[in-house]
């Protein structure tokens, strides 16, 4: 038995779904699958380190938003939230699952130009005709409701105060896992180290693991997260995600503000949100935004003490004298075609399924995801949200979807 109960090596040779990468993605792919009355398949999960110690899943800020510039993905974290609020009844009802609610101080995006308020209130277009309750509001109006702002850079904001804040989305990811393992998925604690296709070149036949055993499949997934790339080159495939390199760090605040403070998207780029306590959390990456070695986790001390504490400084005062209490690098699975989602099957290699590119917004999105996975794996096309768009045929036609809204 290895890491997190996880066996070593498969029960069988043959599984109907092999899915490689068990964290929110292939997590939710698995227990999705056990919802779907018409899913009678064998399902392996394969995941390289059960701990997740390096996994994007660990290291997110664990935020939703409504805030996006397209009604699909808007409607993906509509669905998010509904989820997220019925956890436990979605789940059957099972007293074991906790409640959960989402602790909705919003974002803040602040626009410092004419062309960025421009950009905001065509995004509020889009998420009011969702049903979104986004607010734009002017810089006095923000004065009024946020006095620790500096604003006299800023010409307008946007902020949502309903379904969209923090949300425990680790307690969501330990529920796919157990009630999907629960109803008879299959985790082991190992890797994928190559893939076998059939003679024609049109399917994958086999994955074979690190332990050497070669596992005959009806469907493989891409799951793997900042690994993607390495996973798609098995099948002798491309895909454009890469790991982008995302720090964060939790302070205190000798002079905590007086209210929530919301995910506030500096014109910087720099973002800072409420974390509870008198603590707060902030996120940011270097000018420089390289792809980087999958187990590159080092700070990099020169960014806060250069760019980031400065912009919290000037954006809001009280945040002059502040101590860091803790931080961390993880990555993003960065899509560098147009930072959003792949999702669905190769044109050529068609039981080689995409689950990928999320560039940050994979927790909020994985729900829907799943969900589209699962419905994909079942009936061969989408039944809930219709997530054609971002399918791998616009990597093929370089065809980005522009969202305009990516932080």
């Amino acid at each position: 038995m290895g890491p997190a109960g996880f066996d070593r090596i498969p029960a069988r040779s043959s599984y109907d779904v092999i899915i490689v990468g068990g964290a929110i993605m292939g997590a939710s792919t698995a227990w999705w699958l056990t919802e779907i009355a018409d899913f009678t398949g064998s399902v392996l999960v394969v995941e390289r380190d059960p701990t997740y110690a390096t996994a994007s899943t660990t290291h997110t800020n664990s935020c939703m938003r409504q805030q996006f510039s397209m009604d699909l993905t808007v409607r993906i974290s509509q669905f998010a939230a509904e989820f997220v609020k019925d956890l436990r009844g979605r789940m059957g009802g099972d007293p074991r699952v906790p409640e959960l609610s989402i602790r909705s101080f919003g974002y803040m995006y602040l626009a410092d130009s004419e062309a960025f308020a421009s950009i905001l209130r065509q995004n509020h277009a889009v998420q009011r005709a969702a049903g979104a309750e986004t607010q734009l509001m002017e810089p006095e109006e923000i004065a009024a409701a946020y006095p620790f702002y500096a604003l006299d850079d800023i010409v307008l904001g946007s902020i949502n105060l309903r379904d969209e804040g923090y949300w425990d989305g680790w307690a969501v990811f330990d529920w796919f896992r157990r009630l999907s393992r629960e109803r008879g998925v299959t985790y082991v604690a190992n890797e994928v180290v190559g893939m076998t296709r059939d003679p024609g070149g049109s399917r994958i036949e086999s994955v074979t693991l690190a332990s050497g055993e070669v596992i005959a499949c009806g469907h493989v997934v891409n799951a793997s997260g900042p690994r993607a790339s390495s996973t798609a080159e098995m099948a002798g495939l491309t895909l454009p995600v890469e790991p982008r390199k995302r720090y964060s760090w939790i302070f205190s605040a000798a002079q905590p503000l007086d209210r929530d403070l919301p995910l506030t998207i500096d014109p910087s780029g720099v973002h800072v949100r409420e974390n509870g306590g008198g603590t707060y959390q902030c996120g940011a990456h270097a000018s420089v935004d390289p792809v980087v070695e999958y187990d590159d986790f080092a700070m990099d001390a020169a960014l806060w003490e250069e760019h980031v504490w400065p912009v919290l400084a000037s954006r809001i005062p009280a945040f002059e004298a502040i101590k860091v209490q803790s931080e961390w690098a993880g990555h993003y699975a960065y899509n560098v075609l147009d930072q959003n989602a792949v999702i669905g099957p190769h044109p050529e290699v068609g039981n080689f399924m995409f689950l990928n590119g999320f560039s940050g917004h994979g927790l909020q999105q994985s729900p829907a995801m799943g969900r589209a996975m699962a419905e994909l794996l079942t009936y061969g096309t989408y039944r809930s949200l219709d997530m054609t768009p971002f399918g791998y045929d616009r990597i093929l036609r370089e065809a980005p979807i522009l969202e305009r809204a990516v932080i």
